[in-house]
């Protein structure tokens, strides 16, 4: 359907669902006391009728009713109705980029004193060409019209909350070049109790690996020769220790990554955690 500058079209994404029920809109509704007045009122202009702005949801929307059909999508004879969300509204929101909404569509029937219900879920709104027939409505024998062309249509609008809490997982992630070799001279005749080699990047972060000669205890309590960064450090004991002639020690590791990375409600400021598996090659 068409939209003018305060509105944003929507797109339906769903299958119709149609129904009675007897509880009536609770968004919006719109009863007109002569529906042959609004359809020569709307004929003057663009065959269609724009209620006003309500809030529902965090957004403005507004409730259109094309009385003949909407000509702008080649609909004639049936009643159209639509729901716009208001541009403007969207614009105090930085996320979520697309917006969700289960939409149901109402029209009274006095005769069966309940709604007919048309139910569609659709991205951020959209509407419905063929919601009756205009001869099925404007038959005042099947009840949609009453008491000298009193009607009333409605729409509820349920939006779907953005999503705030997700988890990515992968498993086994194979790099081009998933080893490391750090080679430490004169080992015989080092003092400290901690070496550390030069940082290098792994799996998009930097690594440091540190080597205790001595081993180093762990918060589990275990001892470890090698740990990978300070943060937040996994503890790896290297199962032999081989110098060569030159009293050289080379240690090698192999990065196999499992990975997930949880984020919480607060999207600003997620919380990440990683579990990472060394391997050391002999």
């Amino acid at each position: 359907m068409g939209s003018n500058s305060s509105t944003a079209a929507l797109t339906e994404v769903s299958t119709i669902v149609k129904h009675w029920r007897e509880h009536p809109p609770s968004s919006y509704s719109l009863k007109i006391h002569n529906f042959s007045e609004l359809e020569k009122s709307t004929a003057l202009s663009d065959h269609k009728y724009q209620s006003r702005l309500f809030t529902y949801g965090g957004y403005n929307w507004r409730l259109i009713i094309y009385p003949k059909g909407n000509g702008e999508d080649n609909v004639r004879g049936f009643i159209s109705m639509y729901v716009e969300i208001d541009s403007e509204s969207l614009m105090l929101f930085t996320s979520p980029t697309e917006i969700f909404a289960e939409v149901r569509f109402f029209v009274y029937n006095k005769k069966e004193n309940k709604y007919f219900t048309i139910q569609v879920n659709l991205k951020r709104g959209g509407g419905l060409q063929q919601v009756l027939p205009c001869v099925t409505f404007n038959n005042p024998d099947n009840g949609y019209i009453f008491e000298g062309g009193q009607c009333e249509f409605g729409v509820d609008v349920i939006v779907a909350p953005s999503l705030t809490n997700w988890e990515v997982l992968s498993f086994t992630k194979k790099y081009f070049d998933p080893k490391f070799s750090w080679t430490i001279k004169d080992f015989s005749e080092l003092k400290e109790d901690v070496q550390k080699s030069n940082s290098f990047p792994m799996g998009g972060k930097e690594w440091v690996l540190a080597l205790y000669p001595k081993g180093a205890l762990g918060a589990d309590g275990k001892c470890g020769n090698v740990v990978h960064r300070t943060n937040p450090g996994l503890g790896l004991g290297l199962p032999k220790v081989y110098l060569d002639k030159e009293d050289a020690l080379k240690v090698e590791i192999e990065f196999k990554v499992v990975s997930a990375t949880k984020y919480s409600f607060r999207e600003a400021d997620p919380l990440e955690k990683d579990w990472v598996q060394l391997t050391p090659e002999n």
